[in-house]
């Protein structure tokens, strides 16, 4: 999908009140809450404004007048581009108004909001909000003129509220509950980590599956002039004693939860690092001391005291001000030096800072609890650490510091990582979720082709992995309706669809997800779990006493929260050996469950009557599907018991080692291609062989079956 992509051309607006949204540059930091939001915001419109499928792009704020904080604010129009617009709307008040204080001016907002769009001759066709407050406005908006929202929530209160040792305020209870309401209200939720849409939305009721999208934000790519780095330089050097050392960098709010007095202390405390480098903190924008908002005043106090009283002066450089450019530079710079960047946030929703730094080939320590975990884990570009434990922040940063084979291979991965990272293929997979909620339903002009064969098929390194194969295969099952389409995968069911979104592969009929623990069916463009399953897979499952049993296995690791399903225990292993320790430890206790292997260093344990090839035999019964009309195609080890119980397996010829002995299995046919081509080819030759049709080339009738 591209900037031409088919589909109804749209008038997008995205909206949120809090912060001081302009064009670049911004002033990030200079308020609480002028901060990743609006970046997020001015990259997503911007990718959205420049496609050919969207006839106009339009970023909702309030206005206000606060000559410290920028003229621009108080103008009712800002021209971004020649599609883009920030429209501010004038509530009355005219006061700059912290997050906490919006609440007060909402109505008045909402109402003025209404007026405004009903005096336009075109109204948006969709609406994004940013945040609970402004879907609570868009709420408002959907039931006075029918515009639909989606919401991104960036920050949610529980996660807020689980880091209180305190009596929770009420101020906080109200934003909880308001954060129910959008995730409701809303047609989609969009969130931006695994952590966010598999943990963070689903503790709230209402979060289903069905409803919640992950589309990773993309990152700016920006040239680094010389006047850049020369300001850059500028910026610092008057701080630091020698200047030369490597930088460790940090850029955050002034608020609380970014732990940047942590970062001072690791720092601090580690003498062999604070020998060794220097230590850069953004910290947004400030004028003195005593000024600004109280949070924000507190935590800038914090900061020089702890410099202070660790004695930091020339090793530690704390810039008043910052722009866009100085930071690109800054990253850039400090990955030059042989630096890193540190985001020890107590949580962190997503951390673009995170993405950022992969880009510009900075390593990274990273708070191990939100988006980091995903970020860093899929990118390998640098270490995870628990937020709280200020040694092992500051062990980490001296780790990558002194450790210059492990610097080299995590700036290099992140570089290569971060390029799946664009905001142009954000703004791909946004408009694919919004033209679910806003083409007309189709009306049937003739019958469906009833569903005579079912193809399910592993996604990872089977279906992705080539684009123009992707593509190919896409197109076959558009034309060939009499072969259903069902996924079998070991992710979860939202990662699932991100990755069919992001490869444009055909909507399934039917997931089967986790390691074969899980089914959901798609229904009217909805999603309903098969809880018929469900119930027969958790007769003698008892999750608990798996984890008890297998625990203190050295060389087993759990994977992150969000990986522990309702009948998965999901692990990283060392080795086989691991794998076999595994097994004997569950037959001593008595536990009945499967012990699952794939890619060489992962093992799920499920319960016995669940795995792929339960699923799909389940699966094909209940859509009256014969057993010799199914197809079943994978490439790893948590395909085996998929590909061993069907009658026509597929193993595509890009298949890792650890299923190679499956080869040899009667009725298994290996692909010469690889990925997605190499499914169809399967599905294709598989096809013929039941039918006893054969004396041509694989090739010949490849080419032929594609074109039919």
């Amino acid at each position: 999908v591209g900037p031409s992509s088919r589909g109804p051309v749209l008038y997008i607006a995205s909206l949120a009140l809090g912060g001081c949204i302009r064009s670049e540059p911004v002033s990030y930091g200079i308020t609480e809450d002028t901060g990743g939001h609006i970046r997020y915001i001015l990259g997503e419109m911007t990718a959205l404004s420049l496609r050919d499928d969207v006839t106009k792009a339009e970023i909702i704020t309030r206005l206000f007048d606060d000559r410290a904080l920028g003229a621009i604010h108080n103008c009712p129009e800002e021209h971004v581009n020649e599609k883009l617009t920030i429209r501010r709307i004038d509530s009355g008040d005219r006061r700059y108004l912290a997050k906490e204080d919006l609440y007060a001016d909402r109505d008045a907002f909402t109402r003025s909001l209404i007026v405004d769009l009903l005096m336009r001759g075109r109204r948006p066709d969709v609406i994004h909000a940013h945040f609970a407050d402004a879907a609570a406005v868009a709420a408002e908006v959907e039931k006075a003129l029918g515009i639909p929202f989606i919401y991104t929530p960036h920050s949610l209160g529980r996660d807020k509220l689980a880091t209180l040792e305190e009596q929770a305020p009420a101020s906080l209870l109200a934003r909880i509950d308001e954060e129910q309401r959008a995730i409701c209200g809303a047609r989609l939720v969009v969130g931006s980590s695994r952590d966010e849409c598999e943990r963070q939305l689903t503790a709230y009721s209402g979060a289903s599956s069905d409803k919640i999208r992950r589309i990773r934000p993309g990152v700016e790519k920006t040239e680094i002039s010389q006047a850049d780095r020369d300001a850059a330089y500028t910026l610092i050097e008057p701080f630091l004693r020698d200047p030369s050392k490597p930088l460790v960098l940090a850029i955050a709010r002034p608020v609380r939860k970014k732990n940047i007095a942590g970062v001072i202390k690791a720092f601090a405390m580690s003498p062999s690092l604070s020998d060794r480098a220097n230590l850069v903190v953004l910290a947004g924008q400030r004028h003195d001391l005593d000024r600004g908002e109280p949070e924000q005043v507190e935590i800038l106090r914090d900061m020089v005291g702890c410099i202070d009283r660790y004695g930091l002066y020339g090793k530690v450089a704390y810039p008043k001000t910052h722009d866009r450019n100085i930071v690109s530079a800054l990253y850039t710079i400090a990955a030059e030096s042989g630096g890193i960047f540190v985001n020890p946030a107590f949580v962190e929703p997503y951390g673009l800072t995170v993405v950022e730094a992969a880009a510009a080939g900075l390593p990274v320590v990273a708070t191990q609890v939100g988006g980091p975990y995903d970020i860093v884990g899929e990118l390998k570009h640098g270490l995870l650490v628990d937020p709280h434990d200020i040694p092992a922040i500051g062990g980490a940063m001296l780790r990558l510091i002194v450790d210059r084979d492990l610097h080299a291979a995590c700036a290099k991965a992140g570089r290569l990582g971060a390029r799946s990272h664009s905001w142009e293929r954000y703004a791909d997979e946004l408009m694919s979720v919004l033209r679910t909620i806003t083409r007309p339903k189709p009306r049937r002009i003739a019958p469906n082709v009833p569903i005579r064969h079912l193809l399910v098929s592993d996604i990872d390194n089977t279906l992705t992995g080539c684009t123009k194969s992707a593509r190919r295969f896409t197109r076959f099952l558009e034309r060939r309706s009499e072969y259903g389409f069902a996924v079998a995968t070991g992710r979860s069911i939202a990662e699932a669809q991100r990755l069919i979104r992001e490869w444009q592969l055909p909507t399934p009929l039917a997931w089967i997800t986790s390691v074969g623990t899980e089914i959901y069916m798609t229904r009217d463009e909805a999603l309903s779990r098969d809880e018929e399953f469900s119930e027969l897979i958790e007769a003698d499952w008892d999750g608990e006493a798996v984890v008890a049993a297998i625990q203190d296995i050295c060389g087993l690791t759990p994977q992150a929260p969000y990986e522990q399903r309702d009948f998965k225990r999901s692990y990283f292993m060392e080795s086989y050996q691991v794998a076999a320790e595994v097994e004997l430890r569950l037959a001593d206790a008595g536990i009945n469950a499967r012990v699952i292997v794939s890619h060489g260093n992962l093992l799920d344990v499920v319960p016995r009557l669940a795995g792929k090839g339960a699923a799909m035999r389940h699966l094909a019964r209940k859509l009256g599907i014969p057993r010799q009309n199914v197809y079943a195609a994978g490439d790893s080890g948590n395909d085996s018991d998929m590909l061993i119980a069907c009658h026509n397996p597929i193993l595509v010829g890009n298949h890792a080692s650890e299923v190679a002995h499956l080869r040899n299995e009667t009725r298994m046919y290996v692909s010469r291609r690889h990925h997605a081509a190499g499914t169809l080819e399967g599905l294709i030759m598989q096809t013929r062989r039941r039918r006893g049709q054969s004396g041509k080339s694989p090739a010949t009738i490849f080419k032929a079956g594609v074109r039919a």
